[in-house]
């Protein structure tokens, strides 16, 4: 079958190719995707050139759903609403999917899903509910890796969870603190940030403070870091001076540069440094279970939705790429019609 998928060729330039699907797996036509940071990054040609000459050209995005055209073993029905999952393993080993180096990563380590269809292997595919808002559907992805980060905490914590932190204030910080709300019940969450018009948004966290005024002798017994950038430094080192002794650190957000840690204070304290990143298919399976018990959540998450832009042709893409990055928060989503 003839497909058609949309690379970037450079930063900032488009173009379609023509290719073969094939069709013994789930064909999948995407009706809804979202613009991550990373899709940014190689959009506006941030990532390292030796990066950017070894990836592109390639298909962008990362975060999507769709709907089931092709079903070469019938376990979907053609028009099942479905999410995609980005992480693909190529082998088996010891490790966990999504941190093996034996696994490729749509909109990374290869195409991503801006093409008029796409063919995914039957585990890559989880079924949606048919009540479920598209629109917020189409980043599950992100939700499943603020999940999985959640789930591991919970398994390897060693204090108590009396008050949980998370820093920042963006999707990730926001997409966080709501699952740890939703799962952690007994806790306090309190989020901490720099823009009091984000925070004024976590309407359901038990408190929020802006970075510089924290109240004196408030601690925290856990840390989530979603900050990213050169920011997740500051970030990571207030974590270390409020956090209780034996607490953990999770860390979320992504940096292009090495950043410092006050490793005398993490010894003293006995710190646990957690690293999270990407998910895999039971996290999928975990956040649509969540989103199908608390139906309440959409409203919640919705809130950071903040473009819709209808894609029907190659520059529509670019204008939906240069509309998301002057977007200081939110998401922006495709509603891919090309």
């Amino acid at each position: 079958m003839i497909n058609i998928i949309y690379r970037l060729k450079y930063p900032k330039f488009f173009e379609e190719s023509i290719d073969n699907i094939e069709l013994d797996g789930v064909v999948v036509r995407p009706t809804y995707l979202s613009i991550c940071k990373a899709d940014q990054r190689y959009y506006q040609g941030s990532r390292p050139p030796e990066v950017l000459s070894q990836k592109l050209p390639m298909a962008l995005i990362h975060e999507a759903v769709g709907e089931v055209v092709h079903d070469s073993k019938s376990v979907f029905d053609s028009g099942d609403n479905v999410v995609m999952i980005p992480n693909t393993p190529m082998g088996s080993d010891c490790y966990r999917a999504n941190y093996s180096t034996l696994s490729k990563f749509r909109g990374s380590g290869f195409d991503g899903f801006t093409s008029d269809l796409v063919s995914l292997n039957h585990d890559r595919v989880v079924r949606l509910p048919d009540n479920f808002d598209l629109r917020v559907s189409s980043f599950i992805e992100l939700m499943t890796v603020a999940y999985q980060g959640i789930m591991k905490f919970k398994e390897f914590k060693k204090a108590s969870c009396g008050v949980l932190g998370v820093w920042g204030d963006g999707n990730l910080g926001y997409i966080t603190a709501l699952f740890l709300k939703e799962i952690c019940h007994d806790s306090e969450i309190v989020v901490f940030g720099k823009h009091m018009e984000n925070l004024n948004l976590f309407s359901f966290a038990d408190k929020v403070y802006m970075i510089n005024d924290v109240p004196e002798g408030f601690k925290i017994d856990h840390g989530f870091e979603c900050v990213g950038s050169a920011a997740s430094q500051s970030a990571i080192e207030q974590i270390i001076n409020l956090i209780n002794p034996q607490g953990t650190i999770n860390l979320f957000g992504v940096s292009e540069y090495p950043i410092p840690i006050n490793t005398r204070m993490v010894l003293e304290k006995g710190l646990t440094l957690q690293g999270n990143s990407r998910s895999e298919r039971e996290d999928f399976e975990g956040v649509v279970s969540i989103l199908q018990n608390n139906p309440n959540l959409f409203d919640y998450l919705s809130k950071l939705i903040t473009n819709v832009c209808e894609i029907k042709s190659i520059d529509d893409l670019k204008k939906s790429f240069d509309r998301d990055y002057i977007s200081d928060f939110g998401k922006t989503i495709l509603k891919w019609e090309i």
